[in-house]
């Protein structure tokens, strides 16, 4: 048993695929198969069961998946530790929402692009709940949650600030007539909201649910861009992250409807609690907060 052995390991134990896993690592699939079975004969055990086209773990590789992450962690300190002068190295695997990556992050990874060239930062899009369940499984290095709460189980956070939310309609809508948006008004009006699973829909979707009954139909729609366009067409109204809808509000395609808003949401950069940082991860995370610490703290100025 040897470190590249765990590494590759590791790799498949969290995508659960050799494929995606010899992609990741730059192998040729037929040497993550090889590396995977010298160590299941090393350990005299099977580690994955192969199912068809799927595999899943063995007990013995869910026993093992700790330990492996572990010394990849230690492996990967050490490195760092023997060439301290050198530049942040590697990859970076960050999940985060739509939102957050095309709204929040592009100055955060052209800097990383131009300072930290040998870093490569890969972004999954994922909900916050799938983020906070890859962190804790090792599949994530680090993550971006937008949650009303901020205690996350087997996750740590840093809070990078409150993330403003805007109710906008369409310029002809009839709601934007009024001076001020009853939550009784928006209960008569067609949402459009993204998929269930978004911690600011479910908020909203609570708000409009309280004291009816029965749960109010949503319009879904896939992506943030897609829900501005379909308020933009009158399709309905949607309560979406500010920063997301800037450009309309200016432009004079959506409107921002006078709804005082009755919860909040905190954006934040999350890795899995009791995870020692390696060098790259404390790098990210401190530039995050630089970066988009001081952009929340400038908008609530």
């Amino acid at each position: 048993m040897d470190i590249r052995q765990l590494v590759t390991f590791h790799k498949v134990a969290t995508l659960l695929s050799f494929t995606r896993a010899a992609s990741e690592l730059k192998y040729a699939q037929s040497s993550v198969t090889a590396q995977i079975k010298s160590l299941e004969l090393s350990l005299g055990v099977d580690l994955f069961d192969r199912l068809g086209g799927r595999i899943q773990l063995t007990e013995a590789g869910q026993r093992l998946l700790p330990y492996a992450e572990q010394m990849v962690t230690l492996a990967g300190e050490a490195r760092g530790a023997t060439r301290a002068s050198e530049e942040p190295s590697g990859v970076l695997t960050v999940g985060s929402m739509e939102s957050i990556t095309s709204y929040r992050m592009p100055p955060l990874l052209e800097f990383f692009h131009h300072r930290y060239p040998s870093l490569q930062i890969v972004l999954r899009p994922s909900l916050c709940a799938e983020t906070c369940h890859a962190l804790r499984q090792g599949m994530f290095d680090m993550g971006f949650l937008m949650e009303a709460e901020t205690q996350h189980p087997g996750v740590q956070t840093e809070v990078l600030g409150s993330e403003p939310l805007t109710v906008v309609a369409a310029p002809d809508h009839p709601l934007t007539r009024a001076e001020k948006i009853t939550t009784d008004a928006l209960r008569q009006t067609q949402v459009i909201s993204a998929e269930a699973g978004c911690a600011y829909r479910e908020l909203f979707e609570a708000e409009l649910n309280d004291g009816t009954g029965e749960p109010l139909p949503f319009l879904e729609f896939g992506t943030t861009e897609s829900i501005k366009r379909g308020v933009t067409a009158g399709l309905g109204v949607s309560l979406l992250p500010t920063a997301t809808v800037a450009d309309a509000l200016e432009a004079g395609t959506l409107v921002s409807l006078p709804w005082s808003i009755p919860f909040e949401v905190h954006t934040q950069i999350a890795w899995r609690r009791g995870k020692n940082l390696s060098r790259e991860m404390r790098v990210f995370v401190d530039q995050t907060i630089r970066f988009l610490a001081e952009e929340y703290a400038g908008a609530a100025a």
